[in-house]
This record gives C-alpha cells, sequence and structure tokens, in this order.
C-alpha cells in the first residue's frame, strides 16, 4: 500500500502544536465512544500514556520516509501490545477515535484526501502491529 506522506506530515503538523489537548481528545473520544476500552488503562498513568500516543505518531510520521525503520517498530509496538491485553477487536475502536480527533482538530484541513490518508495509514500501522502481535504470540 502506498501511503500518502505529503499530506500525513503536512496534517501532523497542524495538530503538533496542540499534541497535549490532542491526546487528551483522543482518550475522551475513545472512552465516551467506547468504554469497553476502559478497563485496559485501568492500571495505567494518563499523563504518561498521552505522551506515549504523541511519540508514537510522531515516530510514525517522521519515519514515513523509511518503511524499514516503521516495519520494524510497528511489529514491535503490537509485540508489546499484546502484554497490556490489547486484542485485534480494540485496533478499529482506537482508529475511530483516532480519525475522529483529526477532524475535530484539522476542522476545515480535514478533507477528503486527508482522512483518506489517514485511513490508509491506520490501516497499514494496524496491519503491522497486528503481525508483530501474532509473532509474540506464537514465539
Amino acid at each position: 500500500m502506498s501511503l500518502n506522506v505529503e499530506l500525513l506530515e503536512q496534517s501532523f503538523d497542524l495538530i503538533k502544536p496542540r499534541a497535549d489537548e490532542f491526546s487528551t481528545s483522543f482518550y475522551n473520544n475513545l472512552f465516551t465512544d467506547n468504554p469497553e476500552a476502559k478497563p485496559l488503562f485501568a492500571n495505567t498513568d494518563m499523563e504518561t500514556q498521552k505522551k506515549k500516543l504523541m511519540d508514537s505518531l510522531v515516530l510514525v510520521v517522521d519515519n514515513l520516509h523509511q518503511p524499514d525503520v516503521l516495519t520494524k517498530t510497528l511489529k514491535e509496538l503490537g509485540a508489546r501490545h499484546v502484554e497490556y491485553g490489547t486484542l485485534s477487536e480494540h485496533y478499529p475502536l482506537v482508529g475511530g477515535a483516532i480519525l475522529k480527533t483529526f477532524e475535530s482538530y484539522l476542522g476545515s484541513d480535514w478533507t477528503p484526501e486527508v482522512k483518506q490518508a489517514w485511513v490508509d495509514a491506520y490501516g497499514a500501522i494496524t496491519e503491522l502491529m497486528l503481525a508483530g502481535a501474532e509473532e509474540a504470540k506464537s514465539a
């Protein structure tokens, strides 16, 4: 799958100055729309978690031109998420919340093309993380 790197980078640059607020909104959206996800974070320091979310997004966007680095990192992230109790059915919940949060922060910059770029990117991220999770389970 080829990703629209330019649109991903441009749209993410608009989010970065509001990273803390963005990550708070993301978790609010996730828990409001999917209360069943909240127990996964019961023993989580949410301030640290919000930083991890943004660090992960920065890592993805910064490495869009280095697919080998991105593949390795996302597979490792997927393997770690197995330890947290993350299941494959949780990924669409997160994807929905991330798209909803981008839409609310980008406003008129959330064009059909930008939305599709993020849908494609999240699909690729999910695929790699799930591959890493499967590898971890079978190891």
